[in-house]
């Protein structure tokens, strides 16, 4: 007897092929596939020297005079952490990336990074859902962009097998091994019916890309997920012992502006009937913060009670810890707001604590540490926790505070800053302890990054870099939201 998840697979792979056979070529040189490495690449190495490199979207970036067009840096990681002397920059009128830039493509709204050939070289996938596709408006696209020794060069389109029946595909994105078969598929957020829709591995430079699916989260009958924002972020991660990558999925409540979160399974297809519920929020990370071997969960949502009641005053994050099953029921999730005794600072409306949240090792004990940023601090200067793991759990004595008015971190605080907008902790510099990166993506109008090593006493501000756009090459007219996105 076929079970459902072979018939469902297999009607997927025939609808996939049909919608393959009546898409048109697009004229793109690529170079011949690489022999497959023994070993894949860690996401975001796009060079391949064990080092974690950077991607910063600024989906509001114009290009070729063409407004919103968008844009994404790439800063190479090295010895001494992010180096803007090694960048790539990369726009639709980039050589090799499909398309062209056109006003509102909003390209580099999601990055998601993984070694989709398998060659050694991790490869970047960047979402573009403003682009209009045969004449449907924000139908949207994404791109598949190849690493290699030399850094990033090449692309080529990835399909939307249900283009009828979404829009804004590549509004979020993330890549992992969804449906457990040993190859690794992308998944892209949209709006519409068909809200999460997956391209299965192998993908590769050439080649058809024949097989796909789709899921309708707007179906689901406990939360179903607001049709019209679609899928806003996503996050992949092996949740259970079992190491199969699952997604971690943020939208909003249909007939609210709500938030809902929900693990979904690629194994079924990202079914709307199979969701598990997390607490609710509007971003997520997704690491092991008391060393026991299970990936925990970081869920912030930023907003207030008023606003939306999975919120608090100030914002809030909540930490759901992850046993051999995935999230473990017997553990009471943490919650963390600013009034929360040993987190800096108090709560107060309009803080946005939350607003970001990356889990990575800052000072190398083995424990993922947890940064939170909180964007609308002091009249939305904007600012940034970073509180510590350990055997038992996350603490949060020894929590550190940053802003732009910390001894040692570049520029000044200033009203609409908002420093803290995005939060990455990620080893750029290959020492074993994760960098503190930062985006305020209010900085001079513009947007800007920092930087700042980890030490074995935490983060540490010596050596602290700062960069904006012209630094990259990105044009800062019209607003570039430069940092809009970091690596996801």
């Amino acid at each position: 007897m076929t079970s459902p998840r072979r018939a469902a697979r297999t009607r997927d792979r025939v609808t996939a092929a049909l919608l393959a056979a009546a898409l048109t070529p697009l004229a793109l040189t690529l170079a011949a596939p690489a022999a497959h490495a023994a070993t894949a690449a860690k996401p975001y190495d796009f060079n391949g020297d064990g080092r974690v490199d950077l991607a910063i979207g600024a989906p509001g970036a114009t290009v070729g005079g063409k407004a919103r067009a968008g844009a994404v840096s790439v800063v190479y990681g090295g010895s001494g952490g992010l180096t803007t002397s090694t960048r790539t920059l990369l726009t639709q009128d980039t050589a090799g990336v499909p398309g062209a830039a056109e006003a509102d493509d909003a390209f580099g709204s999601a990055v998601a990074s993984a070694d989709l050939n398998t060659d050694g070289y991790a490869d970047l996938l960047i979402g573009a859902p403003g682009e209009d596709v045969n004449g449907d408006t924000n139908d949207g696209t994404v791109v598949a962009i190849w690493g290699s020794a030399s850094g990033l060069s090449g692309a080529r389109t990835l399909p939307n097998f249900n283009s009828r029946d979404s829009d804004r595909y590549g509004q979020a994105l993330a890549a992992g091994d969804f449906d457990g078969d040993g190859d690794t598929d992308a998944a892209a957020g949209g709006t519409g019916k068909f809200d999460l829709n997956a391209v299965a591995g192998p993908i590769t430079k050439s080649g058809t890309l024949s097989e796909g699916w789709g899921a309708s989260l707007a179906s689901s009958a406990q939360h179903p997920f607001s049709s019209s924002y679609g899928i806003e972020h996503l996050t992949a991660g092996p949740v259970a012992a079992d190491g199969h990558v699952r997604l971690i999925v943020h939208g909003r409540e249909s007939g609210t502006d709500d938030a809902v979160t929900a693990l979904a399974d690629g194994n079924i297809n990202f079914d709307a009937y199979w969701l598990e519920y997390l607490p609710f929020g509007y971003t997520s990370a997704v690491g092991d913060i008391d060393g026991d071997g299970y990936v925990d969960i970081a869920v912030g949502n930023h907003r207030e009670t008023s606003a939306d009641p999975s919120g608090a005053l100030g914002g809030k994050v909540t930490v759901v810890y992850g046993g051999p099953d995935g999230p473990d029921s017997a553990r009471t999730p943490l919650t963390l707001t600013q009034d929360t005794a040993g987190v800096p600072g108090a709560s107060e409306s309009g803080d946005g604590f939350g607003s970001e949240v990356s889990l990575g090792d800052v000072n190398g004990d083995g424990y993922a540490d947890l940064a939170v940023g909180a964007s609308g601090e002091n009249s939305g200067a904007g600012a940034v926790t970073v509180l510590y793991g350990s055997a038992s759990g996350l603490k949060t004595s020894g929590a550190q505070s940053l802003t732009q008015n910390t001894a040692g971190v570049p520029g000044t605080s200033e009203s609409n800053d908002r420093f803290g907008a995005r939060v990455l902790l990620a080893d750029h510099s290959g020492d074993t302890r994760a960098e503190l990166t930062v985006s305020a993506t209010g900085e001079n109008g513009d947007g800007a990054i920092w930087s700042l090593r980890g030490a074995t006493t935490g983060v540490t501000t010596g050596g602290a870099i700062s960069f904006g756009p012209a630094t990259t090459g990105v044009s800062t007219a019209g607003g570039p939201a430069y940092g809009a996105v970091l690596n996801s």
